[in-house]
């Protein structure tokens, strides 16, 4: 099938529009983190105030001080139009890949341009049911979702930035190689792993920054960064990240195993020691042992989160260095 350029071109721009909007999503996200951080130390500063004249007032014969009442939820503007910004950002993004697809008559990721395109818009989408579910959650007295909003607006548009500059090829057919309908199911599942490690990962990195913080904290130092202070404890986002590195675990395995089928009816050999192959079961032995290190040997705070860091360095460095550098049966078109 002959390749629709004015389609690809229309998907490049909705691609630009995204990129702007998701901008506009992370000043907003991250204006209503230093909001929030600014609230928490002046509500601080008033509950000392209050436990100080308490004190005072202790001695005091018939001193009769009454708790205020709970303040009203801050209104998160900054939040809302951060997350109005980011969905209209994701549907630009939708918009784009479905452009592409239609261009070329398949599946939109048979390149690294095109993983990175729908890798990043599937970390959107998962982003924004989580902020729905955490809303419907709410109403529980659950925890608003939207502090990741500034950790997952930044690494989509940095990555989207990356594709378009250092990854771009223009929409063509696929090789032979990787005509096949294993594309669908394979690529697909390893676009969803990347996908939920990518959020796992930023979700670590907030947990070592907060452990970090709460050290600090404790030697009677200020740990600084207010915007910081609007965010989860350590011990939260390490549950959020181990939920997230878990699932995409799953998923790792079922790309392990579904690359070994695809690799019997391509190449006749389930395993080649392609560099693909190979660096793909390495990602999948350290997520392993985070995992089981966690789980089995009681595991958890800064060192299993180097774990998690550990398997996504890994899979930066398949995806950045072994598609480029490393020559083999899994080289990307194009690239």
């Amino acid at each position: 099938m002959t390749v629709d350029q004015s389609v690809a071109e229309v998907g490049n721009l909705l691609m630009y529009a995204a990129m702007t909007a998701y901008l506009g999503s992370f000043i907003a996200y991250a204006a209503d983190l230093a909001e929030g951080g600014k609230e928490i130390k002046a509500r601080e500063a008033r509950q000392g105030r209050r436990a100080e004249a308490a004190r005072a007032a202790g001695g005091e014969a018939g001193t009769v001080l009454t708790e205020p009442a709970a303040p009203a939820p801050r209104r998160r503007r900054a939040a809302a139009v951060g997350t109005s910004l980011f969905a209209a950002a994701t549907l630009l993004h939708l918009g784009s890949v479905v452009a592409r697809a239609v261009s070329v008559h398949r599946v939109p990721w048979g390149n690294m341009f095109e993983f990175a395109l729908t890798g990043s818009l599937v970390v959107s989408l998962g982003y924004l049911v989580a902020v729905v579910r955490a809303h419907r959650a709410g109403l529980g007295g659950g925890r608003d979702a939207r502090y990741l909003g500034t950790f997952v607006a930044g690494p989509v548009l940095a990555t989207l930035g990356i594709a378009l500059r250092s990854f771009y090829v223009e929409a063509s057919q696929l090789v032979p190689a990787l005509d096949s309908y294993w594309l669908i199911i394979h690529v697909f599942v390893a676009i969803l792993a990347t996908a939920l490690s990518t959020l796992g990962f930023s979700a670590t990195v907030l947990q070592l920054t907060q452990e970090k913080r709460d050290r600090v904290r404790a030697a009677g130092k200020n740990p600084g960064g207010v915007f910081m202070d609007a965010l989860p404890g350590a011990l939260e986002l390490e549950r959020t990240a181990f939920r997230l590195n878990a699932v995409a675990f799953v998923m790792w395995t079922f790309t392990l195993i579904a690359g070994a089928v695809w690799a019997q009816v391509a190449w006749n050999r389930y395993w080649n020691w392609d560099s693909k192959e190979v660096w793909t079961f390495v990602i999948w032995v350290v997520y392993a042992c985070y995992l089981h290190a966690r789980a089995t040997r009681g595991w958890d705070g800064r060192r299993a989160a180097w774990l998690s860091v550990l398997g996504f360095a890994c899979m930066l460095f398949n995806y950045l260095v072994v598609n480029i550098f490393f020559p083999g049966l899994h080289s990307y078109a194009g690239v």
